[in-house]
């Protein structure tokens, strides 16, 4: 059975390509309307990202594998299939309108937490942009039902 949630991500990127040596972190968050359902003991959530300036819509699949892992399928405007696992390096190709990139993620902490009404992951990651150290990175997502999101 598929349920209307509200998904929100949030997301720490900690710059690490300055010109002065020093680090910059970066937030992030968003909160959409996403449809969720449970099949085959992996969690799913769906939802549509619109991009500022941009004609078109990325369709987004999130699959949680327990703690096990987490992937983020992209399609439409932004093409990408983003696989995250403890202690393991994933590489894919990042289409944008802007051309691509191959997108290196080397997953340190992957946690969930599970209750009746709500689903809490993070997610920490180095990330690496055409074989570049770009950031340490952590996402937060949290999964409610609409009506009883509470950040």
């Amino acid at each position: 059975m598929k349920k209307e949630v509200l998904l929100s991500i949030r997301g720490m990127h900690t710059d690490m390509l300055l010109n002065n040596g020093e680090e910059e972190d970066e937030a992030i968050e968003v909160i959409v309307p996403a449809v969720y359902f449970f099949k085959n003991g992996k969690h799913y959530i769906l939802y549509d990202e619109v991009a500022e300036g941009m004609q078109g819509v990325t369709k987004n699949k999130i699959k949680i594998n327990g703690e096990q892992s987490l992937e983020i399928m992209k399609t439409g405007v932004v093409n990408a299939h983003m696989v995250f696992e403890k202690d393991k390096q994933m590489q894919t190709c990042y289409d944008t309108p802007y051309g691509q990139m191959l997108v290196s993620t080397y997953t340190t902490g992957l946690d969930l937490k599970e209750s009746e009404d709500e689903i809490a992951m993070k997610v920490e990651y180095e990330l690496t942009v055409n074989y570049q150290p770009v950031a340490e990175c952590e996402i937060f997502m949290k999964v409610t039902p609409r009506g009883k999101f509470e950040k």
